[in-house]
Order: C-alpha cells, then structure tokens, then sequence
C-alpha cells in the first residue's frame, strides 16, 4: 500500500489541519492550542500537578513548566500546596483563567461546527463514533 494511502497518514493530516485552523483562530486571543489544551485540562481536573499535565497533554514536563508560568504570569493559572505533599504544586484555574477558556471555547466551538456543518449532523456523529473506535483499537495495542 502507498503511505500516502494509510489511514495513520490521513489521520495526521487532518490533525494537523484542525491544529493550524485552532492556532489561526485562537490568534485572536493571543491564546496557543497548547494553553487551550492546558487550561481545558485544569479546568476539567482541577488540582492536576505539572507532571499529571505532562502526561496528560503527551509533553515534557519542562514544556508544561513552560506553559504554566506563562498562564500564571497573565493571571489566568495559579499554584496552590498540595494539602498532604508540601513539595507538590497543583494547579487551579483562576477568575481569569475561566474566562479566557470561556472565549476559547466560543473559538473551538466555532471550528467545531465548520467541521460538522461540512459534513452535516450524520456523517459529523458517524466520524466521531469512528474515530473513538480508532482510539480504542489502539488502546487495546
């Protein structure tokens, strides 16, 4: 089969065109993808340390380092103790930080609905059952 045929190939081109579509829109903002990804998985588990966040968002740790000073130099990210591991930082969304993912959602959402709009409500619903069979097919290995 020609590479350029694979699935795995037609997946990563559509990855990366949804990314440069995201990176455009959130431009905007003055928001990357890798803060929305950072602040949607706060937000959504409040607490998380760098390293949980690290795996997580399949980077070096040093990257979310990176990530969450810049967040937390424009007030949207803060640190707070751990209650049992004085050593450990959890990281918690503040006022801020919740409305910069509010306006990022309403950004996300809009390429969202280009992408399902494209392809109309049935085909949008079959694409996403079958792409979490894809990702469970590789979970399984």
């Amino acid at each position: 089969m020609d590479p350029l045929e694979r699935v795995t190939w037609a997946l990563r081109r559509t990855e990366l065109a949804v990314q440069a579509l995201k990176e455009q829109r959130l431009r905007s903002l003055d928001m990357a993808v890798a803060h929305y990804a950072l602040l949607i998985s706060v937000h959504s588990e409040p607490g998380l340390t760098g390293a949980e966040l690290a795996r997580r968002l399949n980077v070096t740790p040093q990257a979310v380092a990176s990530l969450v000073a810049r967040l937390e130099g424009r007030g949207q990210i803060e640190r707070r103790e751990h209650p049992r591991h004085r050593h450990v930082q959890e990281l918690h969304l503040t006022d801020a930080g919740r409305a910069a993912l509010r306006a990022a959602d309403e950004v996300i959402d809009g390429v969202e609905r280009q992408i399902v709009d494209s392809l109309g409500p049935d085909a949008g619903a079959q694409l996403r059952a079958l792409l979490d069979q894809v990702a469970e097919a590789v979970r399984e290995g």
